[in-house]
């Protein structure tokens, strides 16, 4: 993307330079290429922190400690932390939630979180949380890539919904493909017998990508 900004705004670049200089009697033209520099800079700049893959502002990558500072900066407390994993309990989106943090290996570069909502034992709690976040998401990145959604209860009935659930039968959620890496949004069941989470996963894979080429090189 520098390169396409270099070669777009380099008249305007080499006008700067002559404006500095003195060189230019004509102002007006000058000043013309550089708002058109300085604009298409700008949008570029945009583009680009669009497309960086990061939760409430945060871009994820950096160091754990990084990131765990700009983490409690919004709010967040520290419940859990061990090797390359830690958890933090706050509030995203208005709602409580425990997120987990995990960094590579040996150089504690964070490539993914996964947020868990509360758990429920409902049934139609769990789908209409994971519908508003489904939309919200679709809002913002677009329509998912991938979309999965079967329950296969032979009755509709919540017993019936969240016994497939507890017996890990439910494929239900579905996927984004963004720049650097991907977002997902699942219905899982919980860490408690027939209850289920909402649970949200990012995942930068070009940090990934790096820790397994640098894990080539060893062996």
């Amino acid at each position: 993307m520098l390169k396409d900004i270099s070669f777009a705004g380099q008249e305007a670049i080499e006008s700067i330079l002559d404006l500095i200089q003195g060189k230019h009697i004509n102002h007006q033209p000058t000043m013309k290429k550089i708002l058109a520099f300085i604009t298409v800079l700008i949008c570029a700049l945009s583009l680009n922190a669009q497309n960086q893959l990061s939760i409430m502002g945060i871009p994820i990558e950096g160091s754990m400690v990084e990131f765990s500072s700009k983490m409690q900066r919004k709010g967040f407390s520290v419940v859990y932390q061990e090797n390359e994993i830690t958890l933090f309990r706050g509030e995203f989106t208005g709602r409580n939630a425990t997120i987990g943090v995990n960094a590579t290996e040996g150089t504690d570069n964070v490539y993914a979180l996964i947020v868990y909502f509360d758990s429920s034992e409902e049934w139609n709690t769990l789908v209409s949380t994971y519908e508003y976040y489904k939309k919200l998401y679709s809002r913002k990145y677009g329509a998912p890539s991938y979309t999965i959604e079967e329950n296969p209860a032979a009755i509709n009935s919540n017993v019936y919904l969240m016994h497939e659930l507890e017996q890990g039968n439910v494929l239900y959620g579905c996927e984004w493909q963004v720049e650097n890496g991907d977002i997902e949004i699942r219905i899982d069941k919980a860490s408690q017998p027939y209850e289920g989470c909402v649970r949200i996963r990012y995942r930068n894979t070009k940090n990934l990508e790096e820790k397994i080429d640098n894990d080539l090189d060893e062996i």
